[in-house]
């Protein structure tokens, strides 16, 4: 009897290990995501749509919408860079390298739209 109830035992430990071995993990957050979240989330929202107070007031873009997918990298990069109406310039506050990151996760959320 205790002989089979250790065998179980065992057998869920395995199983269980075995699941959390083969489940997928979360993908990592990418560069431009994490400087999404500490640069621009507090105006243009989690999401990017600006839905949130901040945003709200400074009327920040929805950066899901059309009309900034629209831009090209170059235009959105030059907005980061040199800012634009109430947006900040972040030029010397992001690098070269960072700027680039920052609009593919731009990209990335004209796809949640």
């Amino acid at each position: 009897m205790k002989r089979e109830m250790l065998r179980v035992v065992v057998t869920g430990m395995l199983l269980v290990g075995l699941i959390g071995f083969c489940a997928e993990a979360s993908p990592a957050q990418s560069a431009g995501e994490t400087l999404f979240k500490t640069k621009c989330a507090a105006c243009h929202g989690p999401d990017g749509k600006g839905e949130v107070p901040m945003g709200k007031k400074l009327g920040a873009r929805n950066l899901s919408s059309t009309e900034v997918q629209g831009q090209s990298d170059a235009q959105l990069a030059d907005v980061v860079t040199k800012g634009k109406n109430k947006m900040p310039a972040y030029a010397g506050k992001l690098t070269k390298e960072q700027i680039p990151d920052l609009v593919a996760y731009i990209r990335e959320l004209g796809k949640k739209h």
